[in-house]
C-alpha cells in the first residue's frame, strides 16, 4: 500500500503491501470481467450465423415452392395440351373409323378366301378321288392332284370301306418278312398321318362326332395292326436264329433300320454263364442280362420306333386354337351348308351335262358370299364380345379361341395328379420316339437231319419271356441295365426324364426305373427291374418363356419366323386372348411387308395389350431399323420409347396419331411400295402366317 504525506514542498513515500488475500480476488475479478467481454463477442457471432442460415434457408424453400408451383402450372398446362391433344385425336379417330374398318375388313377378306379354299380343299379330297370334276379352277385341280389325288393304290382312310379293305387283306397277307413288313409300314404311317392331319385341320363345323370317333378308331386299329405285323415279323426271324449267328459269340444279332423304326433283335443261342452284356454295332443301344437269363432260352428286342403310338391318342392329335371356333351357330349352320353345297356339285358333275365356265363361277361367287356373310357375322360377335370385356373391364381367357374338340379333351385331363410316379403328359411330352423293350421266348430253331432241316411248329405266336418270373419269392431278381444311344436328329434341352408304359392305366410312370446315367446328347444309362416300353419325355414348357421373336418377309409370299429360346433358335420359313388374336391376324395382313419383333416392353405394358417392334422391310437383307407400336385390338399407336429407353411409357412418338387398326397405323409411315405389297399378297400365305403366329402365341410366352 503507497501512502503520500504533503509537508510544505516536500513529498514523501511510504509503502505499505497488501495482503495476498486481496491481491489474489482482484485478480480473479480482472480475469472474470475480461472473459465475459470474449464469451459476449462469440455468443453474437454464432447468433449472427444462425440468422445467416436461416434467412438463406427461407430463400431457399421459398425458390423451391416458387419452383414447385411453376413445375405444377406448366404440369397442368401439360396435360390440358394433351387432353386436348387426344380428346382430337379421338374424334379424328372416330370420323375415320368406320372408313378403315371397312378398308380392314376389305383385307381380310383374304382370309375368308384362304378358309374356303380350305374347304373345297378338303371336300374335293374327300369326294373326288381320281374322278375329277371341272368345277374347280385349273391351279386349285393341280395342287388336289399333287397333294391329294395321287391314284397309286392307297385307300382313302377316311372312307371305312377303304380303310377296313386295305386291313382285313394285309391281316391275311402270310409274308412277314421284316424289311418287307417295314416298307408296308411306312405305308400305314402315312395313312396314319393323314388322318390325324384331318382331325387337326378340319374345323369343328364340318366334321361330326361321329367322323371324329370313326377316325380315331381307324388310328388305333392301323396302329395295332403295324405292331402286331412287327411282331409277326420279329417271331419269324427268330424261328431261323441261326442263320445270323455271330461269328465271334455264336449267338445271333440282327439291326434292321429305317426313317421309321429300328429293330435290333438279339438271341441267345449258346447260353453261356459267362455271358455279360452286348452292343448291336450299328446302333450301340446295349443290355446287361442277369444271369438266370443269361442261361436261358430267351431273346432280347429292342424296338425303336421314330414315333409315339403309345401315349393316349389325345396327346397325339393336339390341335392349335383357329379362326373358326368364333363361328356363331348361324354360321356353323352356314359353313354345313356350304358342305352339303359341294357335296351336291360333285354330284352334278357326274350327270351328263357338265355345268358351263358360267355357272360355275356363278357358284363359287355364291359360296364367297355365303363365306363373306358368315365372316361378317364373325366380326359382329368379336365387337359384341369387345365391348363386353370393356364394360367388364377382363381379358378373355385362352379357353375362348381353343377348338371345342381340344377343349373338351383338355377338361377330361385337368384332375390333379397325386401319385408322383405318374408323368403329367401337360407338362412333360415324350420327345425322341420309343423305346419297346422285350424279353421273349426263343422259338424252336431249325435243325438239320441228315438233308433235311426240321422245326417244331408252335400256334402260339411271339411269346413273351417274364421276368421276374410269377412263380418267384419275395427275393429280389436282379436288374436288367439298358444303354440307349440317342438320336443325332434330336436334342435335348436338359436331362431328359425316363417313363415306362403302364398298360393298365395307360400312363406313364417313373418308378421301377433307377441308377440312371445320362451322357449329355450321346446315351443314356439306366436298370430296370422288368422289361418295359421305355419313352424320354422332356418338360414341354423348357423353352418358354421366349427370349426373342422376330417375323421378317423374305418375298411377296415368303417369310421367316424366328424365335430365340434359352436352349435354341427356331427358324420356321413360310411358304389367346382375343387382343393377341386380333394383333396376329393382322400381322399376317402386312407380314409380306413389315417385320416383326419382340420388345422388352411387351412384359410392362399389361395385360391388356401387346407391345412390338416394327419396321418396313422391302428387302431381304436384316432388319436395322426398328419402331416400336402397341396394340389392344381395337387401338394401335406407336410410343416415344426405343428398346433402351430407361423406362416404359405409353406417349406417344411426336407427330403420330392413332388408328383403330394397325394395318392403318403402319399405312401412316409406310411407302407406296409397301402398301402396294400389303394389298398384292396371296391369301393362303397369309393364313400360314396367321396360324403360325397363332400357335407359337410368341406375343404371350416372350
Amino acid at each position: 500500500m503507497l501512502y503520500t504525506l504533503f509537508s510544505d514542498a516536500c513529498f514523501f513515500f511510504f509503502f505499505f503491501p497488501p495482503s495476498t488475500s486481496r491481491v489474489q480476488k482482484r485478480i480473479k475479478r480482472w480475469k472474470k470481467s475480461s472473459g465475459k467481454e470474449k464469451v459476449n463477442k462469440a455468443e453474437k457471432l454464432r447468433l449472427q450465423k444462425e440468422e445467416e442460415e436461416r434467412r438463406l434457408k427461407e430463400e431457399e424453400e421459398a425458390r423451391l415452392q416458387a419452383e414447385q408451383e411453376e413445375a405444377a402450372r406448366l404440369e397442368k398446362e401439360r396435360i390440358e395440351r394433351e387432353r386436348e391433344l387426344m380428346e382430337k385425336l379421338e374424334a379424328k379417330d372416330q370420323e375415320r373409323r368406320e372408313y378403315e374398318l371397312a378398308e380392314l375388313y376389305s383385307l381380310e377378306e383374304k382370309f375368308v378366301s384362304a378358309q374356303l379354299w380350305k374347304t373345297k380343299y378338303r371336300a374335293y379330297a374327300k369326294y373326288s378321288r381320281c374322278g375329277l370334276t371341272s368345277i374347280m379352277e385349273g391351279r386349285v385341280l393341280a395342287m388336289l392332284w399333287e397333294h391329294y389325288i395321287a391314284c397309286d393304290g392307297s385307300p382313302d382312310p377316311t372312307i371305312p370301306q377303304e380303310i377296313n379293305t386295305f386291313m382285313s387283306l394285309w391281316r391275311e397277307d402270310q409274308n412277314k418278312d421284316i424289311q418287307l413288313v417295314v416298307e408296308k409300314g411306312q405305308q400305314v404311317l402315312n395313312l396314319i398321318e393323314k388322318l390325324q392331319f384331318f382331325l387337326l385341320d378340319t374345323p369343328p363345323s364340318e366334321i361330326t362326332e361321329k367322323e371324329i370317333v370313326q377316325y380315331q378308331e381307324t388310328i388305333l386299329e392301323l396302329q395295332n395292326l403295324l405292331h402286331q405285323k412287327y411282331n409277326e415279323a420279329t417271331e419269324h426271324l427268330l424261328k431261323t436264329a441261326s442263320m445270323y449267328e455271330d461269328s465271334d459269340t455264336g449267338n445271333m444279332q440282327a439291326v434292321i433300320k429305317d426313317k421309321n423304326v429300328t429293330f435290333c433283335i438279339w438271341a441267345n443261342l449258346k447260353k453261356k454263364v459267362r455271358f455279360k452284356n452286348h452292343v448291336f454295332c450299328d446302333t450301340h443301344h446295349g443290355f446287361d442280362l442277369p444271369k438266370s437269363l443269361a442261361v436261358s432260352n430267351v431273346a432280347v428286342r429292342i424296338l425303336h420306333t421314330h414315333y409315339d403310338h403309345v401315349s393316349p391318342l389325345w396327346l397325339q392329335c393336339q390341335s392349335v386354337p383357329k379362326l373358326e371356333v368364333l363361328e356363331s351357330k348361324e354360321s356353323t349352320q352356314h359353313s354345313k351348308d356350304n358342305v352339303e353345297e359341294l357335296e351336291e356339285e360333285k354330284k352334278a358333275a357326274e350327270e351328263p351335262n357338265m355345268p358351263t365356265e358360267e355357272e360355275t363361277h356363278s357358284d363359287e361367287r355364291k359360296s364367297a358370299i355365303s363365306f363373306k356373310e358368315k365372316y361378317n357375322s364373325v366380326t359382329d360377335i368379336n365387337e359384341k364380345t369387345e365391348e363386353e370385356t370393356e364394360k367388364k373391364s377382363e381379358i378373355l381367357d385362352i379357353s375362348q379361341v381353343l377348338s371345342p374338340l381340344m377343349q373338351e379333351k383338355t377338361n377330361e385331363k385337368e384332375d390333379e395328379i397325386t401319385d408322383e410316379n405318374i408323368v403329367d403328359l401337360r407338362q412333360f411330352v415324350p420327345v425322341g420316339g420309343v423305346y419297346h423293350i422285350d424279353a421273349l421266348q426263343l422259338p424252336p430253331q431249325v435243325k438239320q437231319v441228315k438233308n433235311w432241316n426240321i422245326v417244331e411248329l408252335l400256334d402260339i405266336g411271339l411269346e413273351a419271356y417274364r421276368y421276374p418270373p410269377e412263380e418267384s419269392d419275395d427275393a429280389p431278381y436282379p436288374p436288367i441295365q439298358i444303354t440307349l444311344r440317342l438320336s443325332d436328329s434330336v436334342i435335348y434341352c436338359e436331362e431328359p426324364v425316363i417313363a415306362r408304359w403302364d398298360p393298365a392305366g395307360q400312363q406313364w410312370r417313373t418308378d421301377g426305373i433307377s441308377n440312371i446315367t445320362y451322357e449329355t446328347q450321346k446315351s443314356i444309362t439306366f436298370e430296370m427291374g422288368a422289361f418295359y416300353t421305355i419313352a424320354l419325355l422332356q418338360n414341354v414348357h423348357l423353352n418358354m418363356p421366349y427370349q426373342a421373336w422376330e417375323l421378317r418377309p423374305m418375298g411377296i409370299n415368303e417369310a421367316l419366323l424366328t424365335v430365340t429360346t434359352v436352349f435354341a433358335e427356331v427358324q420356321i420359313q413360310i411358304k389367346a386372348p382375343l387382343i393377341e388374336v386380333r394383333a396376329y391376324q393382322q400381322m399376317a395382313l402386312v407380314a409380306s411387308t413389315f417385320a416383326f419383333g419382340w420388345s422388352k416392353w411387351n412384359l410392362e405394358s399389361g395385360q391388356d395389350q401387346v407391345v412390338f417392334k416394327v419396321s418396313e422391310h422391302l428387302k431381304t437383307d436384316f432388319v436395322k431399323d426398328w419402331s416400336l407400336y402397341m396394340f389392344n385390338g381395337q387401338r394401335a399407336l406407336k410410343l416415344k420409347i426405343t428398346e433402351t429407353s430407361e423406362a416404359f411409357s405409353k406417349e406417344l412418338e411426336e407427330d403420330s396419331e392413332f388408328h383403330s387398326t394397325l394395318y392403318h397405323m403402319l399405312k401412316d409411315f409406310a411407302s407406296k411400295e409397301a402398301i402396294d405389297r400389303v394389298s398384292t399378297a396371296n391369301f393362303l400365305f397369309i393364313d400360314v402366317v396367321y396360324q403360325l403366329l397363332l400357335a407359337t402365341r410368341v406375343l404371350t410366352y416372350s
